[in-house]
């Protein structure tokens, strides 16, 4: 016997369910398992190891400056939960890191922050990954859907005493998380943009169905970039408006360059969807301009034999001649027939001719300015 296949509704495998008290960390079925890394540092040293404990923590809380823990996966509600605990964390906002298709927001909970952003994955179609952040005043606790991502970079800058964060608070820490997500739409964009380059040869050069397939493709997965950077935008915008906090004002100050780079990421997004708006009409026009020509050709040569089809109806009633010497005299003259080809071979000359002059059959050449001066010398 085949054994059930398993039904996971939409609203499970997001981490929700309807009618469930608020506060309630409900575990997807497809979640990966969480694997823990924390990060430790000061302005001398600093250290790094994987957390099979949660209790392990507690020691790096106490003697670091800065402790950062990510947890990849969100496959075990009871992790969520004593992570919760230990650092304090609200029931809603442990909710919304295991629903996870949360729009980019912050909120505030007393001492600490919450940061909900979204990671960009590479390649096509478009797919994208919550990212929830807590920053307190001397850590930062943050989950991902799975292993991997952009942070990499900072995790190197921790490591080599790269820049002023190991200078700096948590604070800081969280801004370079947040910088870092929105800094790897930029080779997003790039990618995109050599896919908007070929669309639009495609489109100048021989299009097909498939071309509008793909401009709509194209469009989708922007208005997906769109939804995600936009509210991004705007919760960077509220931490810079509202201040306190654990974001201290030295910090402000480079979410404002955080805050610029989704503006300017959210413009290439808007120029993108109208270049590819542009490349439809083109695509439009093109298959209206073809149809135009082959219905112009089709006319063309309908009305040539329209008047050859004429005249070989009338000379194919064949009246009898005997009975009247006006009835087709034609008939019996000994060139008759050469004379009918004639006929026809100078009416469809003539009218190809006229056709011509009237540039039906394509583009005259245009006169010179020389010729044109001339002739209104003339």
């Amino acid at each position: 016997m085949r054994a059930p296949r398993i039904r996971i509704r939409r609203r499970e495998r997001y981490g929700f369910v309807p009618g469930t008290p608020p506060g309630t960390v409900i575990i997807s079925p497809v979640a990966h398992k969480p694997v823990m890394h924390v990060m430790a540092y000061n302005e001398k040293e600093f250290t790094e190891s994987p957390i099979t404990d949660i209790e392990e923590i507690r020691r790096y809380l106490s003697h670091w400056a800065v402790t950062w823990v990510n947890v990849d996966g969100l496959g075990d509600a009871q992790t969520i939960q004593r992570l919760g605990d230990m650092f304090g964390l609200h029931r809603l906002a442990l909710e919304d890191v295991v629903e996870i298709q949360h729009r980019p927001k912050v909120d505030t909970y007393g001492d600490h922050l919450f940061f909900v952003t979204r990671m960009i994955e590479e390649g096509f179609p478009v797919r994208t990954e919550q990212f929830s952040i807590f920053v307190g005043k001397r850590f930062v606790l943050t989950f991902q859907e799975r292993p991997g991502g952009c942070l990499d970079p900072v995790r190197k800058r921790i490591r080599e005493s790269l820049g002023r964060i190991r200078n700096s608070g948590a604070d800081y820490l969280a801004y370079s998380l947040i910088d870092a997500v929105v800094d790897a739409y930029y080779p997003f964009l790039d990618s995109f943009a050599e896919r908007v380059e070929a669309i639009e040869e495609e489109v100048l050069s021989q299009p097909t169905p498939v071309t509008v397939s793909a401009i709509h493709k194209a469009k989708r997965d922007l208005m997906i970039v769109r939804r995600v950077i936009s509210p991004t935008r705007e919760t960077i915008n509220s931490v810079l408006r509202d201040g306190g906090q654990p974001i201290t004002e030295a910090t402000r100050i480079y979410l404002r360059d955080c805050y610029d780079h989704t503006v300017h990421v959210l413009e290439m997004v808007e120029l993108y969807r109208e270049i590819l708006a542009g490349l439809l009409d083109v695509y439009l026009s093109s298959v209206s301009n073809r149809m135009n020509e082959i219905m112009k050709v089709l006319t063309i040569i309908a009305t040539i034999f329209i008047p050859l089809s004429f005249i070989a109806g009338v000379y194919g009633m064949n009246f009898d001649t005997g009975a009247s010497p006006f009835n087709m005299p034609e008939l019996r003259w000994k060139f008759g027939y050469l004379a009918f080809l004639l006929l026809v071979a100078g009416v469809a000359a003539f009218e190809l001719s006229y056709f011509w002059r009237k540039g039906w059959l394509g583009e005259r050449k245009h006169k010179t300015e020389d010729e044109a001066n001339d002739n209104d010398q003339k």
